[in-house]
Order: structure tokens, then C-alpha cells, then sequence
């Protein structure tokens, strides 16, 4: 695995109430807000986030810096239903991808819905708790 320590988060891994979220802030220092180009969907209870470099809009979120990132990774992934012990197709992946922050641009692994998103409602704004709080 790479040893990337940074992780942006955009979605339930933002939320005080969620065990996972807990986790990552203990184990991590907040870096950065940050955004990505790319599309952000509304899956249910949940959101998902394409990445799409060209594209017009972005995803917003914040950046993490993971003091043990292979045990965080690790624990993650299995929140996020990522890997070769999960359900295939697995609904989302886990990448290292460009994240803008607010003086850089900086690789961060993101998690990136992976499976068709036909019938899906975009989430323009690319903020899902902004979107979260009016629905």
C-alpha cells in the first residue's frame, strides 16, 4: 500500500454521530478543507463522489492527516465495503487522487462510488452536509 498519510473525507466519515468518523478524528489530525473536480451523488443514506478531473464541478470536503494510516486504511476500508474480502462489485474504491486545499494541491486517498450512476441525483453544490442539513 502506499504510504500517503493524507485522506479526504466528504461524506457520513464528517459526522460526529458515526463510529468511523469518531475514529478517523482520533487518529488523525484535520489538515484542510478541500475539493476535488468532480460529482457528488446522492446514494440513499449516504453520498458518492465520482472524480472527474475535466469537469466543472467539485466535491468539497476536508483533508486528514493519519498518524498510523495502514490501521485507519484498514478499518475504513471495511466501513466503506473496500476490498478483496468485500461484496463484489465493491460499491466504493479506494484511490489517491489531486485534492485543492486552501494553499496546495496535495495526493489524498478518497473513497469513489464505483458503481453506475444512472438514476442518481446529482448533488450540485458538491457539500453533502450542506445538502444533508435541507433534505
Amino acid at each position: 500500500m502506499d504510504t500517503c498519510s493524507y485522506l479526504f473525507v466528504y461524506g457520513t466519515l464528517l459526522s460526529e454521530i458515526n463510529e468511523f468518523a469518531v475514529f478517523l478524528m482520533e487518529n488523525s489530525i484535520f489538515y484542510s478543507g478541500g475539493k476535488f473536480k468532480g460529482k457528488l451523488y446522492d446514494i440513499g443514506e449516504y453520498p458518492g463522489a465520482v472524480y472527474r478531473p475535466g469537469c466543472e464541478y467539485y466535491v468539497y470536503g476536508q483533508v486528514f492527516m493519519m498518524h498510523k494510516p495502514e490501521i485507519i486504511l484498514k478499518r475504513l476500508d471495511d466501513y466503506e465495503g473496500f476490498g478483496k474480502d468485500q461484496p463484489e462489485p465493491n460499491e466504493f474504491v479506494r484511490e489517491l487522487i489531486e485534492v485543492e486545499t486552501d494553499n496546495q494541491s496535495l495526493k489524498c486517498w478518497v473513497y469513489l462510488y464505483d458503481l453506475p450512476i444512472d438514476g442518481l441525483w446529482q448533488i450540485r453544490e458538491g457539500n453533502y452536509l450542506e445538502y444533508a442539513k435541507i433534505i
